[in-house]
């Protein structure tokens, strides 16, 4: 059990020092010896006896109490003035008893447990006063902190206290393909160690330990250097043993073939021992797993999602033994249907999410989902279906990694974590490739960015300032030559992506007998942006129109070879863009890595009119003005009561005569279930329009609708009226244009 890593609000763990940074000596445990060496079918052996600590210095004590004693000189590090004093006091306390625990030389293992688990729940708490957006750049190759390679493909990211910690494996063709990414590798799968990094933001990683290499005991004499393959991974944390374990997809012809490695530590970077090899989880097909992630509930309970390893038409949820998480449940069956790969789980508003990838060998696909019906992780499912987002560009050209959820301060948040090694890979820079995934409707949304910025205090993101609004805009996401490329819709004449591209990528983007493909982009905001693009072969046009149906063209000439083109000054409104490429004749217009990236938030606008604020004398509210969200103008904003016809009312005068007026609205809706929140718009007593107030993914994330009324001279009132028991959103002000 882990109850210690999602009790809390992960997003609460920022600029904060390291949890047991320095890796520490392997240990020996009860379950190295042959009777523990059995299936989760054979009866688990009993726990040992207590054992008590010696007195002979701390250097001579049993590795896990040096690992406690680790943990409090730690956490003893925390500065009382960077948290809230809500999340401290528990904090405090538990430290205090640890710290007598860690000095008791009759303290049992138990004893150390208990006290271990408790500082770190208490850890995982701890809320920070300041907190910051970090930026997250994919489609490029990972350092972390001191500047070397990540190396981290097919594992996950688990908290424990207030760290985060990733760990993954480290094959050989993850070496070379970033030597020279221009062609596979997929003959050089050799396991090379299963690194650890920390992070308290998510986005900074630190190397802290290669918890398994080569020369790490498998048992039965055997090392994890002698196996044919080395997979997918987790982690988790057991209150009883206060152990780590780790476990990991392994076939290995010394130790009778698939199954899944179960290693142990003392702390998240310790170097890990050999536990226990399960060959079979009962209920499973087959022996060993296809493609197995871990995830940690709510409540602490540690499981194991995975597929049966052939055919990986059934997908399974199975407990990890209560009494120190060495041996795997017997699985329960959440979905059949066709054979899936990247098999991985996350939680959402309360419901669960079974994710999965076409069955075709480390290449991208949409991510393929099943819903949970009950509050049950291992009851009932929903039949399959796409999850919404992952269509346009194949998961950001991945297929299904892991997932983390953050529950911040001001909303939640899931991490989606592709996978790019596809045999390494060629088809795409970069391995990992993250993306955040939230719930606007009744279903999870897929938001695919090239950068994107996130705040691990607060659960929010935004997208970056070189994010590029194109998707799939290197051509990779298709794994074969097609005529219908993956993202583009075909306009006339012929289009394919052709082998060949732009800097020694895969493949580009052909089209010819004077026709093309386009793609809308749902979204952009407003401002200045920059196209640019790789072209060679005969010439042709790529045409950027806005929501407004304006249009820029860069006409671009024949080519032998690749030649960069540009066209900048781009002016878009927020709302839908499309982008065209086109061929000029019949020949071949070919093209590769294409940019739509804001470079300008574009002209100031008109000069606001006048503001009447929610909390004036001229406004009325009903319900209360609030200032506990950050953001909002004047001294507050109007919090309305969750009932219909509970309005927010405005007294506004016109600078000029009667007529048209635009009214913008200054809102946010934050509301978890992530539904628009309708009101009446009544102007002077009528309803003229009814208004939907859309959510904006957090309280403290503020947006402006803006509207067209007819205004009398002299005074007016504006009036919004909720139509639903949810009420209005939070109403900051309103600014009121010249009439014409």
């Amino acid at each position: 059990m882990k109850p210690l890593s999602k009790a809390s609000k992960l997003g609460a763990a920022v600029a904060l020092s390291m949890a047991l940074a320095v890796p520490l000596s392997a240990s020996t445990t009860a379950a190295q010896t042959p009777a523990a060496q059995t299936t989760a079918t054979q009866t688990p052996a009993a726990a040992p006896p207590a054992t008590r600590l010696n007195d002979q210095g701390p250097e001579a004590k049993p590795v896990q109490e040096r690992g406690f004693d680790h943990l409090v000189s730690d956490y003893q590090s925390r500065d009382k003035a960077d948290y809230t004093a809500e999340s401290w006091a528990p904090f405090a306390k538990a430290l205090t008893a640890a710290d007598v625990v860690a000095d008791d030389t009759s303290a049992s293992k138990s004893d150390v447990a208990a006290a271990k688990t408790k500082l770190q729940t208490a850890a995982s708490e701890l809320e920070p006063l300041q907190s910051s957006f970090e930026t997250i750049t994919n489609d490029t190759f990972w350092n972390d902190t001191d500047g070397n390679p990540i190396y981290s493909q097919g594992g996950g990211v688990f908290k424990f206290g207030d760290t985060y910690y990733w760990y993954g494996v480290h094959y050989l063709g993850a070496e070379s393909y970033r030597a020279n990414p221009t062609r596979k590798y997929d003959d050089q799968v050799s396991f090379r160690s299963i690194p650890v990094y920390s992070s308290q933001d998510l986005v900074n990683w630190k190397f802290e330990n290669r918890v398994a290499t080569t020369s790490t005991d498998a048992g039965d004499g055997a090392t994890m250097g002698g196996a044919g393959w080395i997979g997918r991974l987790g982690v988790t944390y057991n209150e009883n043993t206060g152990k780590y374990v780790l476990a990991v997809q392994m076939w290995h012809p010394g130790r009778g073939g698939h199954g899944v490695l179960l290693l142990q530590g003392d702390s998240p970077t310790d170097s890990f021992d050999f536990g226990h090899f399960q060959t079979w989880v009962e209920n499973s097909p087959t022996s060993g797993t296809g493609d197995q992630t871990v995830f940690t509930d709510d409540d602490g309970t540690d499981y194991l999602i995975f597929s049966n390893r052939e055919g990986r038409s059934r997908g399974f949820v199975s407990k990890f033994r209560e009494s120190d998480s060495l041996r795997i449940e017997p699985g329960v069956e959440i979905r059949r249907g066709d054979g899936r790969e990247g098999n991985a789980m996350f939680k959402l508003d309360g419901k669960y999410y079974h994710a999965a990838s076409d069955l075709h060998g480390w290449n991208t696909s949409v991510n393929y989902v099943n819903e949970s019906t009950s509050g049950n992780i291992q009851g009932d499912y929903s039949g399959e279906f796409v999850l919404d987002g992952t269509e346009m560009d194949y998961s950001h050209v991945t297929q299904t990694g892991f997932f983390v959820t953050v529950n911040g301060t001001e909303q939640s948040t899931v991490i989606y974590a592709g996978d790019r090694w596809a045999d390494f890979a060629w088809n795409g820079i970069g391995y990992n490739q993250w993306v955040p995934i939230t719930k606007t409707g009744s279903r999870p949304e897929f938001h695919s960015m090239s950068q994107w910025q996130f705040n691990a205090t607060t659960g929010e993101w935004r997208a970056g300032p070189a994010n590029n609004y194109i998707l799939n805009p290197d051509i990779q996401a298709d794994r074969i030559i097609v005529s219908n490329v993956r993202g583009w819709q075909r306009t006339g004449g012929w289009s394919t992506n052709v082998e060949g591209g732009a800097n020694g990528s895969r493949f580009a983007l052909q089209v010819g007998d004077s026709g093309g493909v386009e793609q809308r982009i749902e979204s952009v905001p407003s401002g200045e942006y920059t196209l640019s693009l790789h072209a060679r072969g005969s010439s042709g046009q790529v045409v950027v129109t806005g929501a407004n149906g304006s249009q820029r063209t860069l006409s671009v000439p024949s080519s032998g070879g690749w030649t960069q083109r540009e066209l900048t000054g781009i002016e878009l409104p927020s709302g839908a863009a499309t982008v065209t490429v086109r061929a000029s004749g019949s020949g071949g217009f070919t093209v590769d890595q294409l940019s739509l990236v804001k470079t300008d938030d574009g002209p100031p606008p008109e000069p606001p009119g006048p503001r009447y604020e929610a909390e004036s004398a001229a406004a009325e509210c009903q319900g209360t003005i609030d200032s506990d969200h950050a953001g909002f103008s004047g001294t507050g904003f109007c919090n309305g009561d969750q009932a219909a016809g509970a309005y927010a009312q405005f007294t506004v005068t016109p600078e000029a005569d009667a007529g048209t007026a635009t009214v913008e609205v200054r809102f946010a809706n934050g509301a978890s279930d992530g539904n628009a929140r309708p009101a009446n718009l009544v102007v002077n007593g009528t309803t003229v329009d009814t208004v939907s107030f859309e959510s904006t993914g957090a309280w403290s994330t503020w947006a402006t609708k803006t509207l067209t009324v007819s205004l009398d001279e002299g005074d007016n009132t504006i009036r919004l009226d909720p139509t639903t028991a949810a009420g209005l959103p939070n109403v900051d002000y309103l600014e009121v244009g010249t009439t014409t």
